[in-house]
This record gives structure tokens, sequence and C-alpha cells, in this order.
């Protein structure tokens, strides 16, 4: 691997990890069309800690508060809402890897992501939610995990689905779709702490180490701006925007899998 194809890879992880368009859909769409395989676990790694580096300067003034009040409402709501995608992950783990390969899984998934970012838009116009982190309750909490425990399957976008819960669940904009980034620190993390083994294992090769901080960098840049443009859009009302989008790749999936494979 080159540093040009560290940069196109970090950036694509991180635009994917954030947009409601589903990174890990993205990914087995290229792997199909192009005949590409997954990069060096190591390098995987050090790309998903750079969409986490995204998160936390996103977010660092929630996550400071989080450290100095660790026992308060957001605190407790976030724990609630990532034991679904535990449990999932855990139990089902058999399943979720056989759906990583099949594309009509992804354009199913697409085209469900697509709906939920309509569907959730439009519930929002309706009532308006007003809810923040001390109106929220529990109940609206486990609902958004168990959306998220479902965007395991590729095509259902992690980020777009939460917001949609959120939404759905009468959660305030701005408040949604600041939930749905904060719940996704501990789904990466512990996305990332199965790998970490192997990370140490292989270690970063001394001849070639460019790419492995380009890669990252790229990813936590890309990852920022995606996380600007997604709260920008939803306090507009326009996340939406990316359910034709989410419908269009999802059809075209679909279309390739029945007529072309």
């Amino acid at each position: 691997m080159n540093s040009l194809e560290a940069f196109v890879l970090g950036a694509v992880q991180g635009l994917t990890e954030f947009l409601p368009v589903s990174s890990s859909g993205h990914l087995v769409i290229f792997q199909h069309l192009f005949g590409l395989n997954e990069g060096p676990l190591t390098f995987d790694v050090l790309v998903h800690l750079g969409t986490l580096l995204a998160v936390f300067i996103a977010f660092r003034d929630d996550i400071v508060n989080i450290c100095k009040h660790p026992f308060d409402r957001l605190s407790w709501l976030i724990i609630v809402g990532c034991i679904p995608a535990g449990l999932a992950g855990f139990l089902l783990a058999p399943l979720f890897e056989q759906a990583f390969e099949s594309l009509l899984v992804v354009g199913i998934g697409l085209l469900i992501t697509g709906a939920l970012l309509k569907i959730s838009e439009y519930l929002a116009h309706q009532h308006f939610g007003l809810k923040t982190a001390d109106e929220t309750s529990y109940k609206d909490a486990v609902f958004i995990g168990i959306i998220q425990a479902l965007a395991i399957i590729p095509g259902i976008s992690r980020s777009g689905s939460t917001i949609a819960g959120g939404l759905i669940s009468g959660l305030d904009r701005e408040f949604a779709a600041r939930y749905s980034f904060l719940l996704s620190i501990p789904v990466i993390i512990g996305a990332g702490v199965f790998q970490l083994r192997d990370l140490f294992v292989n270690g970063i090769p001394a001849e070639n180490v460019l790419p492995y901080i380009v890669g990252p960098l790229t990813a936590a840049l890309f990852g920022y701006f995606a996380i600007a443009v997604v709260m920008k859009m939803v306090r507009r009302g326009r996340l939406s925007v990316f359910s034709y989008y989410c419908w269009t790749v999802g059809s075209l999936t679909l279309l390739y899998y029945y007529f072309w494979l």
C-alpha cells in the first residue's frame, strides 16, 4: 500500500463512517465491483481510530462533561443505548459475518436506510421533537439502541439509522445527532478491541510507515468534515436528502445482483 492509496481509503472511511450512507455497505460493493480485498488489519484498526479521533474533536465539550459527571443522565443513556448492539454483536456474529458477503443484503439495507431517513424527517416536521437528555427516556434509548444493533447489517447506516431513531422518538434535532455520534464511541472502540491483539502482534512495517500515518489522519480529517455536514443537515431538517442517494445505490446494487452476477 502506498500513501495515495492510504489517503483514498482514509477519506472514504472517514466520509462513509459518519454520512448516513453505510460505510460497511460501500465496502462490500467496492469489494465485489473491483475485486478488492480488505486492507491490512493494522491499517484498518488505525483508520478506525482516526474516525474515533474525529468524534472526540467534534464533541470534545460533551466528552469532557461526561468525564466530569460520569453518572449523569446522558452517560446512562449512552450505556443503555449501547447494550442492544453489544448483545447482537456477541450473540449473532456468525450471521452478520455472512451478511457481509451478500450484495442482496447490502441493496436491501440501503433501501431501508433511505426509508428510515425519509420517514424520520417527515415525523420530525410533524411533531417538532423537543426532547433533550433530561426528557429522553431509557425506553427511547433502548429503541435507538435496537436500531443501532440492526445497523451492524451492511447497507444500514449506523449514523443515519440512530439519528432517524432519535427523531422518531421525538428528540430535539441537534440532540438526536449528538446522541447518535456519542453512541458511536463505544461501538468503534468495541469493534477495535477485537482487533487490537493482531495490531500488537503484526505491528507497523518499519520500511513503509508513511501510509499508516496518512490513512488515520485522513480518516480523522474527512470524518470531522462529515460530522459537520450531518449536524448542519439535521439542524436544517435536510438529512433525508441522503435518502435519494441510498435508494439509487441500493437499487443499482440489486439490479447488479440479479442481472449481472
